[in-house]
């Protein structure tokens, strides 16, 4: 099997989305990818941040993890995005990201790589389904193959049986969770590698 590179980029407040990130870096990598777990920058106003103590405490936590940088986006074959349900649509800082990539979009740098998307809400019917298909959409533009988990293994079905990516009402990840994770992570590398072979 041809090794896919793959960036996990996340967006993560209060820290839902980062445990979900670093579960899906440690299956990517069981499964064989050479991957780049990657933060997305923060963009709200500082003394918002600080002024709520888990905030501040999330933010000074993922300090060591790198920001996605356009050399992350271009060097991977692959993508696995993760961000909490804003509204009904991924947080505003990795939209801020997004909208930084139209040069290698319109040089078709995005294009042909494979993508999948996990997400959280403070409730379980709180836009997780939107956020993941709002994602979709943006990666339909760049020419993205998408890789949603579907319902191709058990474990989407006990964590809830989201078939557009994993989701979970924000907090601590239960086993469950982190097989649903896993197999949607092994998916996107057994799905790249094909695509690269």
């Amino acid at each position: 099997m041809a090794q896919p590179k793959i960036t996990i980029i996340f967006y993560s407040t209060y820290g839902t989305n980062h445990a979900m990130a670093k579960e899906v870096e440690r299956a990517a990598t069981e499964a064989g990818a050479e991957v780049r777990l990657r933060r997305v920058p923060e963009t709200a106003p500082k003394e918002v941040v600080e002024g709520q103590d888990a905030w501040k405490a999330q933010l000074e936590k993922m300090s060591d993890i790198a920001e996605i940088s356009h050399d992350d986006m271009t060097w991977a074959d692959g993508y696995f995005f993760l961000s909490p349900t804003r509204y009904g649509n991924p947080a505003s800082q990795l939209r801020v990201f997004i909208d930084t990539l139209g040069p290698l979009w319109m040089d078709g740098k995005l294009a042909d790589k494979t993508v999948t998307a996990a997400t959280s809400a403070n409730t379980v019917h709180g836009g997780q389904e939107t956020t993941l298909l709002t994602m979709m959409v943006t990666f339909s533009h760049w020419g993205c193959i998408m890789v949603p988990p579907g319902y191709t293994d058990q474990s989407i079905f006990e964590a809830g049986g989201n078939p557009y990516g994993f989701s979970k009402a924000a907090g601590e990840l239960t086993d469950t969770d982190k097989a649903a994770l896993a197999h949607q992570a092994k998916r996107l590398v057994e799905k790249t590698a094909k695509l690269i072979a």
